[in-house]
């Protein structure tokens, strides 16, 4: 095998998992020493913590003070579940799927819930044309594919004055991209993503008009406890307050509360976005100039920020998938890049978590070593030839 020079300098964080993601720079455990463990969720110092979790959520994302927030169980699955179990099928229902969760989200509209929905899937590196969708309709997608590394531009497709409520999975786009809260109704994350928190929680923010479908639509489906937000016809509003539904973590949430405190001292949303912008960037002057590598977005203006997808080109790839898993091998055995490697339904190639714990050199320094790793492969195939 032809002798290939490693790269001089190697990312001082090898982390770019696209779930769980990088901790904020400078992370120790020290952080979370007044974590009130020990003490339930229900005593005064639970619930100040907690509402200042949700708080400071407002505060970063811009959500406007007549929007619910409430942290809910299940991460962002919980909170998507919870939205499409008790708010579906009071209007026609279209469903939107670029990537893996969202064709989820799908199967749990129409095999679970039953329900007739519109179905719209967009392959990978695509996403469906906004323009034909009809959104006097309910309407569930997801704002960035973190398994496709394709996003919503912007939410200039959605009226003002549609009928139906928007249910948007951002999970992936939260504190990373702009997020128009008047075009959007019902809107969840879970702060593993782009604020590198620990995992199990979700957020749910609701608009006024979908605190009002709550309050006067019955499903008639049973639902879980688990699922429950309202009762007596009434939004449970303690939910949204910091009297969580079932026990959380209160590690995670110190753990959520150190990130937002982190992401105010960058510059709120807006230093967030420049962070995930400027990462992104790198990878896609990498691939500009390298051809054997491409970003798997089709447009430049539907590419995602945090969960950058790639794909290898060259014709002296005879095993794409074969070739794209032994370079995140390669990296990973090198100690440059942990958990690289394209989402199991995804078409083979990398994934670079470039979200906004990520520092800029570190992705920098990335790029040469998958160069390296690209050559080596390529040379020990030669060579097995």
């Amino acid at each position: 095998m032809t002798d290939l020079t490693s790269p001089a300098k190697r990312p001082a964080n090898p982390r770019f998992s696209s779930g769980p993601c990088a901790k904020v720079p400078g992370f120790t455990l020290d952080h979370l020493a007044d974590a009130p463990l020990g003490r339930s969720h229900r005593a005064a110092v639970g619930k100040a913590k907690l509402k200042e979790a949700i708080d400071l959520t407002r505060e970063i994302l811009g959500v406007p003070a007549d929007y619910r927030i409430g942290i809910v169980p299940g991460s962002d699955t919980g909170a998507v579940e919870m939205a499409m179990w008790t708010m579906l099928g009071a209007r026609p229902v279209e469903m939107l799927a670029w990537e893996s969760f969202g064709e989820g989200w799908v199967t749990d509209a129409v095999k679970q819930l039953k329900l007739n929905a519109t179905v719209k899937i967009a392959p990978y590196g695509q996403i469906v044309d906004l323009a034909t969708v009809d959104f006097d309709s309910d309407v569930v997608f997801t704002w960035n594919g973190t398994t496709s590394g394709v996003r919503v531009p912007n939410g200039d497709a959605i009226p003002a004055t549609r009928q139906g409520l928007t249910i948007c999975d951002a999970t992936s786009a939260a504190f990373a991209m702009d997020l128009p809260w008047d075009k959007l109704d019902v809107t969840t994350f879970s702060w593993q993503k782009v604020l590198g928190g620990e995992g199990a929680h979700g957020v749910l923010i609701l608009s006024p008009r979908a605190v009002e479908r709550l309050e006067a639509y019955t499903p008639t489906w049973p639902l879980p406890k688990i699922f429950r937000l309202t009762s007596k016809g009434k939004l449970i509003e303690g939910i949204f307050v910091g009297e969580t539904i079932n026990t959380p973590s209160m590690l995670a949430v110190e753990d959520y509360l150190v990130a937002l405190k982190w992401a105010k001292s960058v510059g709120g949303l807006p230093g967030l976005i420049n962070r995930a912008t400027a990462n992104a960037s790198v990878v896609w002057d990498f691939c500009a100039a390298n051809p054997w590598l491409q970003n798997l977005a089709e447009n430049p203006a539907n590419a995602s920020t945090t969960s950058v997808c790639l794909k290898f080109v060259d014709p002296r790839i005879t095993d794409g998938e074969a070739f794209a898993k032994a370079v995140a091998k390669r990296l990973e055995k090198a100690g440059v890049a942990y958990d690289v490697g394209a989402y199991r339904d995804a078409p083979p190639g990398l994934r670079v978590w470039c979200g906004s714990t990520v520092e800029t050199a570190d992705v920098a320094a990335l790029m040469p070593w998958i160069a390296h790793a690209f050559e080596a492969e390529i040379a020990a195939a030669a060579q097995a030839a």
